[in-house]
Order: structure tokens, then sequence, then C-alpha cells
């Protein structure tokens, strides 16, 4: 391509007639937008209602934070599964803040509530591209997939995959799970609806054999993403360290970075359980970011932010409905304005 060539490709670009096309785009972005945050404002209205009205039981009748204030608001926050310690840290920063201002009036407590909360979570993501992964050509991209039984792994593995295939990647799941045929059904079932390809084995096989047939194929393939469910038993510590370790050696035979992300996934409808489960999984192994689940028919959304600021890992996705494309990507600053409205 010449010189003039490159001129006419620009200038063809910025034509009149390119102009409504850009246009239609950009309003078609900021519907998308839009909608994406309609649909998580309502997926946590039950979490943002409790919380408000809590809240608003404890500045009642005040005009000032005070001690009173402070110490109903602990309650608050530890009564919506925000968890004692993050509670403390949020509650020790308003009273620095109150410290350095000499005054604070209630109304604008929920502006700094918003802003504390804000700064303890994490982004996991870089951008929407491939929702969120960084996937990158020439080698599969692989995650394992960890998390109790009955906390959405399955269903969460199949939504993510959905996403993926929509938007033009390659995809592997390899069924680990090896000890529930009820598992292994269920994520065939999610498999072909995605249009991804599962790997099995008969029930009761090693799940490490599982990993590394999945790898292998995945490779041969071209695949692009491989996600790997794995068993949730948490009733012996040391099996369940054992067994993700050997998948995990397994699997880097095969890529040598491999995992490249162990995802853990937690009920946010459990509550402070989850908190339970995070620490037995981060003992056992490695997690490197978190989905929150089944947000939509619970009051205890705070999970989401207690966990990522306890464990100092980030929120990559939370479900807010059952549907396939319910699965969303977490961002920190929605999920505030999702709870405390729109920053004016």
């Amino acid at each position: 391509m010449g010189f003039f060539d490159l001129f006419k490709k620009k200038t063809d670009s910025n034509t009149p007639e390119s102009a409504p096309q850009q246009q239609s785009e950009a309003q078609e972005s900021i519907q998308t937008e839009q909608q994406q945050k309609e649909e998580l404002s309502e997926g946590l209205q039950k979490t943002k209602a409790g919380f408000f009205s809590k809240l608003a039981r404890a500045v009642a009748g005040r005009s000032t934070v005070d001690a009173d204030v402070l110490d109903d608001l602990e309650e608050v926050l530890i009564t919506s599964d925000v968890g004692v310690e993050t509670t403390v840290k949020i509650i020790n920063h308003i009273e620095e803040r109150i410290a350095r201002d000499k005054y604070m009036n209630t109304s604008e407590l929920n502006a700094i509530l918003r802003d504390e909360i804000a700064q303890l979570m994490e982004e996991s993501h870089s951008s929407q591209q491939d929702f969120g992964l960084e996937v990158k050509e020439g080698m599969p991209y692989v995650m394992m997939v960890v998390g109790v039984n009955g906390a959405g792994k399955t269903t969460t593995i199949g939504k993510l995959a959905a996403q993926l295939t929509k938007a033009g990647r390659k995809v592997y799941i390899g069924a680990a799970d090896t000890l529930r045929a009820a598992a292994i059904d269920q994520l065939a079932v999610w498999a072909e609806r995605a249009g991804a390809t599962m790997i099995r084995q008969e029930m009761g096989s090693d799940p490490a054999s599982v990993a590394f047939d999945t790898l292998k194929s995945a490779v041969a393939n071209n695949a692009d993403v491989v996600l790997i469910d794995t068993a949730g038993r948490l009733h012996n510590k040391v099996g369940l360290m054992n067994e993700l370790t050997k998948i995990r050696n397994v699997m880097s035979k095969v890529i040598p970075d491999a995992p490249h992300e162990v995802m853990l996934v937690l009920d946010g409808s459990t509550g402070q359980n989850a908190f339970e489960q995070a620490r037995q999984f981060t003992q056992a192994t490695q997690v490197t970011s978190l989905t929150i689940t089944k947000l939509d028919g619970t009051a205890k959304g705070g999970v989401v932010i207690g966990i990522s600021d306890q464990f100092h890992i980030p929120v990559r996705y939370i479900g807010i409905g059952e549907g396939i494309d319910q699965l969303k990507i977490f961002n920190r600053h929605q999920f505030v304005d999702a709870l405390f409205g729109e920053h004016k």
C-alpha cells in the first residue's frame, strides 16, 4: 500500500458517509453500557434494599456523624456480611476523615462510604475483550475453576464458555470433577449450549488425567481457552490440596505456565460461609481470581466487598441470575453505583 493509498484510506474513514455508522456504533455502545448498569442494579436490588434500610435507621434523626452513628454503621456493615475486619477498616478510615475535617454531616456519609468501598476492591481485568481474559494467540489460555459443590461452579463455567464463544473464541472444557456423574452431565449440557468442546472420561477417573487429555486436545486443535472443572470437596483439606496440586503439575507438562488462572467460585447467598470457603481454598491452592454467584437472590452482597479486601484477590465475575448472559464482568465502580446510585 503506497502513501496515497494510506491517505485515501484515512480520508475515507472521515467522509460524511462514515459519520452515521460511527454515530450509530457510539449510540449502541452507550445503550449497551446503560443496559449493563440497569441489569446490575436490578440484580443487586435485595442487597441494596437491605443495606440502605439499615443505614437509614442508623442515621434517622441525626445531623452529624458522631460516635453513636459510627457504632450503628459498624453494625450495619457487619450484618450486611461485609465482614468484621473490612468493617473495622472502613470505620477507622471514616474516623480519620472526621478528625481531619473536624465535622461531617450524615448526608455526606453515603459519598464517603462509596469512596471507601470502591478503594477496598480491585479490578481484575483490563478490557471487555475476550470477556476480560488475557487470551493470546498461539497457545490456549488455561483456567482451573475451583469451589465447593453447589456454589455455581459448573454453571459459571458454562456461562463463561458461552461468552467466549460469542466473542469468537474456540473453547475446550475439561470435566475433571469425576466423582459426580450429575456434574459431568450438567457440564455436557452447558458445553453444548455454549458451543464449546468438552473432554470427559468415565466417572471415577483420575481428574489429572482428564485435565491432561483436555489440554493435549486443545493444543492439537488450536483452542483459545481451556476451562477445567474440579471437584468441590472440603471434608479433607489435605486430599483437596494434593488433588489440585497434581492437576496443576500435570497441566504444566503440556503447557509450561498452565494454569494461567485459578478462579474460585463462591455462593454469595451463603454470607459468612463464603469467607470460610475462601479461606480453605486459598490454603489449598493459589487462587488468583474470584467469581461471586447468586447475588440476585440475596441481601448478602456485602460479601463481595469483604472477601476481595481480606484475601487481596480481585473479583473477576459476579452472577446476578440464571440466564446464560447473567454472568457479568465485575466492575467496582459499577458495583458501587448499583448500591449507592450514580455518582453526582
